[in-house]
């Protein structure tokens, strides 16, 4: 029953896009000069995760709605160019998944059922990110649907209060 106090709802949005620049060099400065011109055009950019290696390079993946992804594509292109990043990849058949309620950053476990609901639905996790309110996961668009119904009855939602 704890679900129900603090699981609240699932949500979706599928209108997500991913862009990775790879090989992108780890120097400070760098994180400004890929998102300052997403800024200035007014592209709001979601989840942002980096990767480190060994080689003094990273891969730096975030989202943008779909319908800012030509334009971001573009900015993106030339910040790659710029900077001496290795390359650019997109992909627009994503969406996110979030489990919503309020205390759950604070609470051990429901990070950790989510991930184990969705894989134990066979569907694969791109993206995470977490909030006070929101743990959120990245899956492919075909699944999101079947995504949203495992998370609605994995956390207790179908049930009476």
């Amino acid at each position: 029953m704890e679900d129900r106090i603090k699981v609240t709802g699932i949500a979706c949005d599928t209108n997500v896009a991913k862009i990775t620049v790879r090989s992108v060099p780890d120097r400070p400065g760098i994180a400004a000069a890929l998102f300052e011109p997403l800024a200035q055009t007014g592209t709001s950019v979601d989840t942002i995760v980096q990767n480190t290696s060994l080689d003094r390079t990273t891969d730096i993946s975030f989202t943008v709605t779909r319908t800012d992804l030509p334009m971001a594509l573009t900015q993106m292109e030339a910040v790659v160019r710029e900077i001496g990043a290795g390359g650019l990849a997109s992909d627009d058949t994503l969406a996110m998944v979030s489990v919503v309620g309020s205390g759950m950053q604070n609470t051990p476990g429901y990070a950790s059922r989510m991930f184990r609901i969705l894989a134990d639905g066979g569907i694969n996790i791109d993206m995470i990110t977490t909030s006070e309110i929101r743990i959120s996961c990245v899956v492919k668009e075909e699944q999101a649907g079947e995504a949203v119904r495992l998370l609605h009855r994995g956390f207790q939602l179908d049930q009476e209060p």
